[in-house]
């Protein structure tokens, strides 16, 4: 507004300075001519200001509109609007770039209370960083569970329940984001994906050749030579005046030429398409293996529960011949034979679930891990959840739900650790680990004074649409979320010793929101109630 009012305003000077006679009746015909037009170049002003600020507030009602909609609906239901991990990036992505956009567009606007309410709450909008994270969990997702780009741009997801889809702007940004990490492969699907809705006819205000761009590097970066050329040449006929991308035609073929020539040689046949030198993993072989075993058991692939096992596995009323449980049991349904893994029905009451929730949500932060070299607690990409921890003080219900862990296990729950409630959202995952100490880690649980890990005790505190299984990447065991159940294992063999078998992996939630508490208890107390083995299997 005040940029048009500068120009309409100069405009008006420059008139009077021409004409200062200009409101005097003694004024000459030839100047009131000047006069007609300059008013004439003040309309046509006038008229660009009005087309302007009406684009702008036609820009803006839509906007509205479009947001009004959508909020009816998230707000209706916020957990399982975000449930869908491509519902919680585009939020994301909403409130760290669009809102900001819009409050650009709107910035001169002379509703003062707006502007100052939009930066009141910038304060809570997620940062470049958290947006980065969303696009990320996407990524993650799409590898874990073997999902194709136009799948997920077109929310074609098992399980969901509000739909959506992404933009080509959307799968452009996903691309710079992958890009960002040096993550090439991730780059070229995404930037393809733009391409390809661009191709049919989708609006965008990103140029192709910006799109080509990053595509023909990324495949340059992959090693496919070839494609690189061919993307380049298209960039190149699409844009004629970009300079890097002739000097990058002219390296990428002197490169394919080159490998041609070797590959005539050595007398070889191309191979296709060569693996990129950065999606090379640097990880041990064993730890590509457990984690390829542990994204198919997330996809329910590789699962080792043969026919012979399924016959060990029964279901009873467990009262662990407790006075409390004769007289109202728990339903007790085997999950794993060896080593043994229960589960246990309704042991929270929706009621329940919902007071640890309301407890929990205000002191949620990212969860850490204890670095093995350091014993810092620390931030890691495998781990990726919310979590908190609730002590007796905090309200009867945790007391009623430690008692009834008691009361389940038979363990003295005096020395375990306070009961963590962790959420894992859009992506959350926990790579496999162990939840006991071991060997080579001492000093992992010295501070405590109560011994080692005994037993997990896990409780799903919601459904989950689809993801977040519980799996043991070892034995390929797989444990699905179910509200108000609870699964029980020991960490520990009679003997003191680690049990090996028992390292798991929360798998990342694809549709939906996961909320589980754990209760970890340990050695101290239980010297009567799990006796030591005789030998060192036990």
């Amino acid at each position: 507004f005040f940029r048009y009012r500068e120009t309409f305003g100069l405009l008006f000077s420059f008139a009077l300075a021409q004409n200062p006679l200009a409101f005097t009746s003694k004024l000459m015909e030839s100047q009131m001519t000047d006069l007609i037009y300059t008013e004439k170049d003040l309309l046509q002003s006038l008229k660009e200001y009005i087309k302007a600020e009406e684009t702008k507030l036609t820009t803006i009602k839509n906007w509205a509109e479009k947001l009004d909609e959508l909020t009816q609906v998230s707000t209706s239901d916020p957990e399982g609007y975000l449930g869908h991990p491509v519902n919680a990036y585009k939020l994301m992505k909403r409130l760290n770039m669009e809102w900001q956009q819009l409050e650009s567009l709107v910035l001169q606007d002379t509703s003062d209370g707006f502007i100052a309410n939009l930066s009141l709450q910038r304060q809570r909008f997620p940062t470049d960083e958290d947006e980065s994270g969303a696009a990320l969990a996407l990524m993650r997702l799409q590898d874990t569970y073997k999902l194709d780009s136009d799948s997920i741009s077109r929310g074609n997801l098992p399980g969901v329940k509000y739909r959506t889809s992404l933009t080509v702007d959307d799968c452009f940004e996903l691309g710079k984001t992958a890009y960002g990490e040096s993550d090439y492969y991730h780059t070229a699907l995404w930037m393809q994906q733009a391409i390809k809705q661009l191709d049919q006819g989708e609006e965008s205000t990103v140029f192709k050749g910006e799109i080509l761009d990053y595509l023909s590097y990324s495949v340059y970066k992959m090693g496919d030579y070839g494609r690189a050329v061919e993307l380049t040449k298209r960039l190149i006929a699409i844009d004629p005046t970009h300079e890097r991308a002739k000097t990058n035609l002219q390296y990428f073929e002197s490169v394919l030429l080159e490998e041609s020539q070797k590959r005539d040689k050595n007398h070889q046949e191309p191979e296709g398409e060569v693996a990129s030198e950065d999606r090379v993993s640097i990880q041990p072989a064993n730890y590509v293996f457990e984690r390829d075993a542990y994204q198919a058991l997330c996809r329910g692939e590789g699962i080792k529960m043969t026919i012979r096992r399924q016959k060990r596995l029964f279901c009873r009323y467990h009262t662990n011949q407790h006075p409390r449980l004769i007289f109202k049991p728990f339903k007790e349904e085997d999950e794993w034979d060896s080593p043994h893994i229960v589960r246990y029905y309704d042991v929270l009451s929706d009621e329940e679930i919902q007071k640890i929730k309301q407890l929990a949500k205000p002191r949620l932060a990212r969860a850490t891990v204890k670095n093995s070299v350091t014993g810092v607690l620390e931030t890691a990409s495998y781990r990726i959840s919310q979590s908190a921890w609730l002590d007796d003080a905090e309200d009867p219900v945790i007391v009623r739900i430690n008692q009834r862990i008691a009361d389940i296990t038979g363990l003295d729950v005096e020395t375990a650790e306070l009961l963590q409630v962790a959420n894992y959202g859009v992506g959350g995952q926990y790579e496999p680990h162990f939840d006991f100490s071991r060997k080579e880690e001492p000093d992992a649980f010295r501070e405590l004074g109560t011994g080692n890990r005994l037993a997990t005790f896990l409780i799903y505190m919601s459904d989950v649409q689809a993801g977040g299984a519980t799996v043991f990447p070892d034995f390929g065991a797989a444990v699905y979320p179910k509200k108000g159940t609870a699964v029980f294992w020991y960490n520990l063999l009679r003997s003191g010793e680690g049990d090996y078998r028992t390292r798991h992996a929360a798998c990342p939630v694809l549709v939906g929101s996961k909320w589980v508490a754990n209760k970890w208890i340990h050695e101290r107390g239980q010297e009567f109630k799990r006796r030591c083995g005789l030998t060192e299997v036990d």
